[in-house]
């Protein structure tokens, strides 16, 4: 599995350190397809250009070789032909919010944990992330919950039916595992001390975190290599001085707009890149996020009940979003809604007013950009992460099934197969290992 991609970002040396080993986590990728496969005849939604009525699409090694027209794409003697008449084809989806693995992050000492990492309590043999496959899903961002201001560090995943968070996580080219942090605002993370009881309160905790990181890294810059001068190392201050610098990005739940301008405040005073989770009111601040070039990662949950501050939430705020200009990806926020049913998110977008257009690149490759990923995976182009998914019909059509689901070259979810059909529809042994977090509660009286 090819799960490393280039990135200028700077790395610490430990992580540097560990690429021969991320090397070797990752060599059953160039193995991966020794022969190419060549789906011919399908209908072809490449998201990078305009739909292919009847197209090719040529992978090998876990990479896309060609794609084009039937007729006018070259197809390698020696590859496997699959007749994909009737069929649709389209890069795998992608979501931005997850919380598929059952992981527990952040506890209840402080409502402020930038050290605390995910991958070290997601549960890969969860039956969430073969029911992800089914839905189409090939790729995760899957985050600690929102209970508090700052949960830790979200990881990005491939669901590539790996037996360990390494064989599932995507690295750089330094061979760090790549991820963002999360943070949240609002009533979530409004409980008894340590926590906020106020969203001003809330705010004011972030802003002194953030200020002492500051300080921080101005220490490590002014040791430069001198050990007598370098600070104690704090993962904490390492985790929030990644923020500053831009080289991990702020995936922030929030809801209201006057807790969506609050962000927006604070990115500009501190200049962390971010990403807006949820925004059931962003409609109301459009202008405001426009200007601040800020993208939004969008749910619609199309059953009554959740929390208040979600009330606002319509149908219409991706067609909004996009009027702007905003960058807009839909997410499932799993077991919030379930990724089996992440399709209708954007077909109800678009009943709402979104274009077919970007509600297809809101699966896709405006996910892929929110990652940093954009140049690997989220579009069918040659030179790209092979993760496609065939579709029955239409992707729009309450009709449609995902009849199978490729990462990196390799199947993974195959609707023919009873042991995939019964993750896609349920049954007895759909649910193995499974569990859900709830994140903003440790209590059981709460839960």
């Amino acid at each position: 599995m090819r799960h490393v991609f280039k990135t200028n970002m700077s790395v610490h040396p430990i992580a540097a350190g560990l690429f021969t080993i991320a090397l070797l986590l990752n060599t059953h990728r160039s193995t991966a397809q020794d022969s190419p496969i060549a789906l011919i005849g399908a209908e072809i939604i490449p998201i990078a250009g305009p739909v292919i009525p009847k197209g090719t699409l040529v992978t090998h090694r876990g990479e896309i070789i060609a794609v084009g027209p039937d007729g006018s794409t070259r197809i390698p003697n020696d590859a496997q032909q699959i007749d994909g008449g009737g069929k649709v084809v389209m890069p795998g989806l992608i979501c931005t919010h997850s919380h598929l693995g059952g992981g527990w992050a952040g506890d209840s000492s402080t409502p402020i944990q930038p050290d605390v990492r995910i991958l070290d309590s997601i549960n890969v043999r969860d039956a969430g992330l073969q029911k992800a496959q089914a839905g189409g899903l090939t790729t995760l961002n899957v985050m600690p919950g929102s209970g508090h201001l700052l949960s830790g560090q979200t990881i990005y995943i491939k669901l590539n039916d790996g037996k360990t968070i390494e064989d599932l996580a995507i690295r750089d080219d330094n061979g760090k595992i790549l991820g963002g942090m999360k943070m949240a605002n609002g009533t979530n993370s409004q409980r008894d001390p340590p926590f906020p009881g106020t969203r001003a309160k809330s705010a004011a905790l972030v802003r002194e975190q953030l200020i002492k990181a500051q300080a921080y890294r101005e220490k490590l810059k002014k040791a430069e290599d001198d050990p007598d001068k370098t600070p104690d190392r704090d993962l904490a201050m390492e985790g929030l001085v990644e923020v500053l610098e831009g080289r991990r990005v702020v995936h922030f739940h929030t809801h209201r707009h006057d807790d969506i301008i609050t962000i927006l405040r604070l990115k500009k005073e501190f200049g962390f890149r971010v990403v807006l989770h949820h925004v059931s009111e962003g409609w109301k601040v459009v202008d405001e996020i426009a200007e601040a070039n800020v993208p939004c990662s969008i749910i619609l949950v199309d059953s009554p009940g959740g929390k208040i501050e979600a009330m606002n939430l319509l149908f219409h705020t991706g067609s909004v979003l996009e009027k702007a200009g905003v960058l807009t990806a839909f997410h499932t926020d799993d077991g919030i809604t379930d990724s089996r049913l992440f399709f209708r998110m954007a077909a109800l977008g678009v009943r709402a007013g979104m274009s077919r257009e970007k509600a297809l690149e809101a699966l896709t490759i405006a996910g892929a950009k929110m990652l940093d990923l954009d140049q690997r995976i989220g579009s069918l182009e040659a030179g790209k992460d092979a993760d496609f998914i065939v579709l029955s019909g239409d992707p729009f059509s309450v009709y449609t099934k995902v009849l199978e689901t490729y990462v990196d070259g390799n199947k993974v979810f195959d609707r023919s197969d009873p042991k995939d059909r019964l993750y896609a529809v349920g049954g007895y042994g759909a649910s193995h290992d499974q569990s859900n977090y709830l994140c903003c509660h440790e209590d059981e009286e709460n839960h």
